[in-house]
């Protein structure tokens, strides 16, 4: 009996010897510990954003997650346990998730490895912030919310991650239970006992401390990441000018603006932007002196755009100065648009100021003439003609705008669709046009493929063909031929307008089915009109009829409309449409 007793007294000595050695072996790992996680909590918490830039680069994440596994590992040899788990609590899910690393695990099973955190021991622990050792997984009845009996779990003892808030004289002021920690299988068929618990939570601490911080670590890397591919993907340019007066950040959109790559970041603004008034702006808000928006012309890729620029101080939480932010807003179709509106009230002022004379000036001849027979019947009607013309004139520019309102609005124009003798309107349009001018000749090229009927709406393919034709009589202001051009492609018409005018530069032939968009250069600028026409006619193409329209130009050569649409229109699939 003695004998034994000496012998377990043996066992015991070498036991405690050997936790010593693990114990002297943990606090070396922990003082470790101590400073790598007070450098990474020193970088985390520096003032602006290059600290925290530092600080990732000081303790890459891959360092603290080695960390990590070397103290896992250290408390699986002084717990003689077969399996360490940590579980962090996941707020938004309202779960307890085992997280890499741990041990005895394959961690490819660590993803089913969760808990809520209202269920088992796992959840009492969390929540109470007690320790629990439990001797038989399968039987305990604490156990069935947390499945350990699947992961081949027997016994085991369960500690909460705690992080401590200390202050100046390291007293704790605030406790914060972020998760558990679990040491599964006792070696040598032994329990774990209320020694494992104290050493189990004392290194539960760093565990938590590392677990908190990678955790924070990865939150700033996810936000870092998402603020920076926010920061590329904005439509204005942006750009960070540091204190010393160099580019800190600049992303893709204001690259492309000043034709410059990512390798131009650490240059002085000055040698990325070379305006003088954008660089007064920068100087300005750096000097701390009143500086209000500018507007810049710039060319991009061979266009001319237009940037509202606003610039302003940036500082750090603690009111360090971290540079100047300055933001391109592209406001070029602002001001193409404002252009245009400008131009378009000039010209519809024109527009209807012109057929208003002529009515006001003939209506005031007949008038005066009435009394004294001064005017015969012939010249009563010849001024009775010019009147009626005169309001057909301002009848269509009315209907101009109020159509063109209406499509604004999202409303169509309603179609009436029937079976059009398409020949007959192509020689009513061309014998009525040939009356409208004595400086052009016009010819109609009619090949014998072209349908003689067609589904359509009579009206507004006569007015489109109007507007056509009025067009390459306005804009081929020295006459020349106007040729129609019309047969069949396939199963649709193709109709074309073709003029010997003053044709159309490339860079506007696309846009010219714009609304108020007119090409503005000397000789088009004595030819009035609301830009309204082509709009229109687009739409009823292209909505009306289920077609499409381009434009064929050379400047100084004339240039050709053509339009097609289907000689057979679905009407059921376009009055679809339509409503």
């Amino acid at each position: 009996m003695q004998l034994e007793t000496n012998d377990q007294l043996e066992q015991l000595k070498q036991r405690v010897a050997e936790l010593e050695s693990a114990l002297a072996g943990t606090r070396q790992e922990n003082e470790k510990l101590h400073v790598e996680l007070n450098e990474y909590k020193g970088g985390k918490t520096s003032a602006g954003g290059k600290a925290v830039a530092s600080a990732m680069e000081a303790t890459p994440l891959s360092e603290a997650e080695a960390t990590l596994r070397r103290l896992v590992q250290r408390i699986a040899m002084i717990l003689q346990a077969d399996k360490i788990v940590t579980m962090f609590h996941d707020r938004e899910r309202g779960e307890l998730i085992a997280v890499p690393p741990a041990f005895g695990f394959e961690e490819v099973n660590l993803s089913r490895f969760k808990v809520r955190a209202t269920q088992g021991i796992s959840g009492e622990v969390f929540r109470t912030g007690e320790p629990i050792i439990f001797e038989d997984a399968i039987n305990d009845p604490r156990t069935e919310g947390d499945h350990f009996v699947q992961f081949g779990v027997q016994n085991g003892l369960t500690v909460p991650l705690v992080i401590e808030k200390r202050d100046e004289e390291d007293r704790v002021v605030e406790k914060n239970v972020i998760g558990v920690l679990h040491a599964f299988n006792k070696r040598h068929g032994e329990d774990f006992i209320d020694e494992d618990v104290r050493l189990l939570e004392r290194m539960a601490k760093n565990v938590g401390s590392i677990i908190a911080n990678l955790q924070l670590y990865r939150e700033v890397v996810e936000e870092r990441e998402e603020l920076l591919q926010t920061f590329e993907s904005l439509s204005a340019g942006l750009v960070l000018i540091s204190p010393e007066g160099r580019i800190s950040q600049i992303n893709s959109t204001c690259r492309a603006i000043f034709g410059v790559g990512p390798d131009h970041i650490t240059k002085t603004y000055d040698e990325v932007m070379p305006q003088k008034p954008l660089q007064d702006l920068i100087r300005n808000v750096q000097d701390g002196r009143e500086a209000p928006m500018i507007e810049l012309d710039v060319e991009v890729q061979k266009t001319d755009r237009v940037y509202q620029i606003q610039a302003a101080k940036v500082y750090g939480e603690d009111n360090k100065d971290l540079g100047v932010v300055a933001i391109f807003s592209d406001i070029t179709d602002v001001k193409n648009i404002e252009r245009m509106k400008s131009s378009f009230v000039a010209m519809a002022s024109h527009e209807l100021r012109t057929p208003l004379t002529a009515i006001k000036g003939f209506s005031s001849t007949l008038l005066e003439g009435i009394d004294d027979d001064i005017y015969d019947k012939n010249d009563q009607k010849e001024f009775l003609g010019i009147v009626v013309h005169e309001c057909d004139r301002l009848r269509r520019l009315i209907d101009d705008l109020l159509n063109t309102s209406r499509i604004e609005a999202g409303e169509s124009l309603k179609p009436n669709y029937s079976r059009v003798h398409l020949r007959d309107l192509l020689k009513k349009a061309h014998m009525v046009q040939q009356q409208a001018t004595t400086k052009h000749t016009l010819k109609l090229d009619m090949d014998e493929s072209t349908p003689a009927e067609v589904n359509a709406d009579q009206d507004k393919l006569d007015q489109i063909l109007t507007n056509l034709l009025n067009n390459a009589i306005k804009y081929a202001p020295n006459g020349g031929d106007i040729t129609i051009h019309a047969r069949k492609d396939g199963d649709d018409v193709l109709i074309g307008v073709e003029d010997q005018g003053l044709g159309i530069p490339a860079d506007h032939v696309n846009k010219v089915f714009e609304k108020f968009h007119r090409v503005n250069n000397e000789d088009n600028r004595k030819i009035y009109g609301t830009g309204l026409g082509l709009f229109l006619v687009k739409h009823l193409v292209e909505q009306v009829h289920l077609g499409k329209i381009w434009c064929e130009s050379t400047l100084g050569v004339g240039s050709t409309f053509w339009f097609r649409f289907p000689a057979e229109i679905d009407i059921e699939q376009a009055k679809e449409i339509n409503n």
